[in-house]
């Protein structure tokens, strides 16, 4: 998908401000997505798009309100250098996986990333380059391709 960078310490409220936070509805918060710093983003995020990020992407509140924003939004994964714990922990419970990367600071804003979830490998094929990014353990990546926690605990339970 194609990358839209963003910078370190990008947080909750960047990504779906407070004021959207009285709805649970998913194309309402798509809508909003990254809205704090960018009031196009939702506007011009193409399906498989992929969040490229520094350093402690998601900080701020718990809100998984941010998260669901961004998988509403169209947006496949977010690669980072680092996320806030909490953040990485609501992506995974709704199925938004993320990728740390420490070299997520070389991929351009535009550059077409394709990532090999189950190898690790993130390659820019904009600029021909490939990244490693760290495995999540088997229950994890259950979790996400199943589309998050209370999906996947349906297909245990039923």
């Amino acid at each position: 998908g194609k990358a839209y960078k963003f910078s370190d310490n990008v947080n909750t409220d960047d990504i779906i401000p407070a004021i959207y936070l009285d709805t649970v509805d998913e194309k309402e918060l798509a809508s909003h997505c990254m809205e704090g710093i960018d009031p196009d983003f939702s506007k011009k995020v193409e399906l498989g798009s992929i969040i490229v990020a520094g350093k402690n992407f998601g900080c701020g509140s718990s809100r998984e309100h941010a998260p669901i924003a961004i998988k509403a939004c169209g947006i496949s994964a977010v690669v980072a250098i680092s996320f806030a714990r909490i953040f990485f922990r609501n992506s995974i419970n709704i199925g938004l996986p993320l990728f740390s990367c420490q070299q997520a600071d070389e991929i351009n804003n535009g550059d077409i990333l394709k990532i090999a979830e189950e190898e690790g490998i993130i390659e820019n094929l904009t600029q021909n380059t490939t990244y490693k990014t760290s495995l999540f353990p088997e229950f994890m990546q259950k979790l996400i391709s199943s589309g998050g926690l209370m999906k996947y605990m349906l297909t245990i339970y039923s």
